[in-house]
């Protein structure tokens, strides 16, 4: 059983598998929505989720659509502010890797939206980088185009 929880601990989860994508999302909304380089999340299974605690905590924020629907939705805790696990498309949730306080046993398999990336940070790794998604961008480590 993997257990996650906001920052104040009033809304608390439990994941039973995390078998989904991991991952680390460069959008211009992921970034304001953590405050950070970008959106570490990982997509689990309706089945697999289960919300223990604070439901009435979760509120949820439908920025407008920029290009085509859906509209970008960020759910958070309205104690404490922190990002918490939202449904996503096709009976996901989006689960963000920073609330967990047990090892997933995943690890990100895929940057996203790396066209959009901050210009103060740098991916140093060697996880597959997408433009957008399923569009696979070809830079080496350096963050030099190929």
């Amino acid at each position: 059983m993997i257990r996650g929880s906001c920052l104040c601990g009033g809304v608390r989860f439990e994941i039973s598998e995390a078998a989904g994508s991991f991952e680390l999302c460069h959008c211009r909304r992921c970034r304001k929505v953590t405050g950070a380089a970008f959106f570490p999340g990982l997509y689990v299974r309706n089945e697999d989720f289960r919300l223990v605690e604070g439901k009435d905590l979760i509120a949820i924020y439908e920025a407008p659509i920029l290009r085509k629907p859906p509209a970008y939705r960020s759910a958070f805790c309205s104690r404490c502010g922190s990002p918490v696990p939202n449904p996503g498309p096709q009976s996901k949730w989006l689960v963000p890797a920073g609330l967990l306080d047990d090892d997933p046993g995943l690890r990100p398999d895929k940057h996203i939206f790396v066209e959009l990336e901050s210009p103060w940070f740098r991916i140093t790794d060697d996880v597959p980088q997408y433009d957008q998604p399923g569009l696979i961008s070809f830079r080496t480590k350096n963050g030099d185009d190929r």
